[in-house]
This record gives C-alpha cells, structure tokens and sequence, in this order.
C-alpha cells in the first residue's frame, strides 16, 4: 500500500510537471530545515519540504538535528533557519536567550494545543463506566481500572512528576497499586495487552504518538491546571506535593531573523503549518503500522488531508499544487 501510494503521488507530481531539478523560481532560493531523530519531527520536515519546494520554489536542505544541538546551532552559527517541533520545555534559558535578542522568532505552535501528558484510561473502559473520566471516579471505584496505576520507568521526568501526584491524590491509599514499568516498551505492550482483551487499564502516556493514535484513549481529568504546583512537582524532593493536570506542552516552529527577512513567504507558510495532535498520532499510527518511512508518511497525510495543508498555502502555491487538492 505504501509503495503504490508514493509511487501514485510521485507519478502526479512529475505530470504537473514539479519536482524537477533546477525548477526552483528567483522567488525563493535556499532554505535550511532541521529534521530531528524522531518520528513526528520528521513527518513534519517532509511535508514542509515538499510545501516548499513544489510550492514555492525553494531547494531546501534537511539538517539532521536534536533539540540541544538545533539551539546550540542556532547561538552559534545561525543555522539552520527553521527549526520545527522545538519542545520549549527540553531547551532551557538558551532559547528564551535568543528570542530575547531578536536573533529567532516563533513561527506558529506546530503542534496544537501541544504536546500532551496525562493519565489515561481506555476509551471502552470510560463509556462503560463515565466516572472514569475523572480521578475523583477512578479512586473510588478500583477495581474499574484494575487496582494499578502503570507509571513511568525511573529516570524519565514523568516519573518525578507522577510520583509527586500520586502522594498528593492518596492513589495508594484508595486501593490502587503502582507499577512501575521497567521501559517504555513495557507501557505501551500494556496498554496494547488490555486493548486486546477490553481489560481495564489505567496509568500515563503522551502524544503525539503511534499508540495514541491507535487506541482511542480517554484523558482522565486531575482537575485544574496550576502552573506553580506543575513546576513544583517536577521536584523528586518536593517536601509537599499538590495537585495539577498536565499542561500542554509547547511544541514550536521558529526561525531565524535572517530567513524572516529573506523568505518572508516562507516564514508565512511555516507560520501556518500546524497538526492537531490526535491527527498527528493518528499519521504515526499509520507509519507504524505500514513500516513507512517518514517521506512515506508525509506522503500518506499529503493525499489524504487537502483539506487541512491546502489552508497553510499562499494563493501562488495553491494555484501550482491545485492537482493535489480534492
């Protein structure tokens, strides 16, 4: 399926006559793209790329990259001008440095609303039984999700962070066991099990994800958001752990002051693309579940999802990939 459905989209971008080398316009020249070493990251450099390159004209350089090294770069040299699926809480005061000093800018929140955290319950286990969706409804009915919470392996920050909520909300004393999972392996094998056999489960994952994205999955409510009891939590010695759900994540898309001023639209076209987070766990799925590459999977979403790239384009790019658009 995979093959047919790239060698199908290749075989239409030929006959539009795009993708040909030298066919880059005066209207956009170089561009540099990070494409970091993992999954999503790099669905979302190769949709971009090809929005770019067929689109607007540009040669676009993919640089392989991490979140550390793309920022260090960035103080450095400059490069590369785009960073996409930048976790602002992994980049520390280096960023917040840089934006200060106007040498990059935000571009757009590349996932919406951001990168997600909670716990979870499975969708059939939460339509049997509603109060579920809530924790006050899961520590008073146990047995409904299996007496066990399945917690982070030690060394991960969700770690610190569940352990903290779970002496806050008294989960042991209502009767619920904590696991301890020895790999995030071993998480997602037991979310899987308990899909198989409609077992109850209950404990912590995140997106976007393959997992997510094929299991419906239902975020148990730990009631408000208080950014100081979150950060405070992020302490392994929090001497008086408190309550908080998961805020998003922000996951960015930003640039160089130099790429804003040269490719003004570019940094447009960047400044729009966004993925729902359930949409994209949900292209991860697919990727996974058809061994794809990360071309493969842009591909995938690129046929399948007009409806939502054909909103990020100009007037010019939409008019030369109107082909792709249904």
């Amino acid at each position: 399926m995979k093959k047919l459905l790239v060698a199908a989209f290749a075989g239409v971008v030929a006959a539009a006559g795009l993708g040909v080398p030298g066919k880059a316009s005066a209207d956009c020249g170089e561009v540099s793209i990070t494409e970091m070493n993992w999954a999503s990251s790099q669905i979302i450099t190769e949709v971009a790329k090809f929005l770019m390159e067929q689109g607007y004209g540009c040669t676009v350089e993919k640089v392989p990259s991490a979140t550390t090294t793309s920022v260090a770069s960035l103080a450095e040299n400059g490069e590369p001008d785009i960073v996409t699926e930048l976790w602002l809480n992994s980049t520390g005061d280096v960023y917040a440095k840089l934006e200060a000093e106007g040498k990059v800018s935000r571009l757009a929140e590349v996932i919406a609303p951001g990168g997600l955290e909670g716990w979870w319950v499975p969708a059939y286990l939460a339509e049997a039984h509603p109060e579920l969706a809530s924790i006050d409804g899961v520590l008073a009915n146990p047995d409904l999700v299996g007496a066990r919470f399945n917690n982070c392996p030690d060394g991960w920050g969700c770690r610190i962070v569940n352990d903290n909520l779970v002496k806050a909300l008294g989960v042991e004393a209502a009767g619920i066991e904590v696991f301890n999972h020895g790999s995030g392996e071993t998480l997602a094998t037991s979310i899987a099990a308990a899909y198989e056999d409609k077992e109850p489960w209950f404990g912590y994952y995140w997106g976007p994800t393959a997992l997510l994205g094929k299991y419906e999955m239902v975020k148990v409510s730990l009631g408000d958001i208080d950014g100081g009891v979150h950060s405070a939590n992020q302490n392994k010695d929090n001497p008086s752990p408190g309550v908080s759900d998961f805020p998003p994540a922000p996951v960015l898309t930003v640039a160089t002051a130099a790429l804003t001023e040269r490719e003004p639209a570019v940094a447009e076209l960047m400044g729009k693309i966004s993925f729902e987070v359930g949409l994209l766990s949900g292209i991860l799925a697919w990727q996974e579940e058809n061994s794809a590459s990360a071309e493969e999977a842009a591909v995938y979403f690129l046929s399948s999802h007009s409806d939502v790239w054909s909103q990020w384009i100009n007037d010019g790019a939409r008019e030369k990939l109107a082909t792709f658009i249904k």
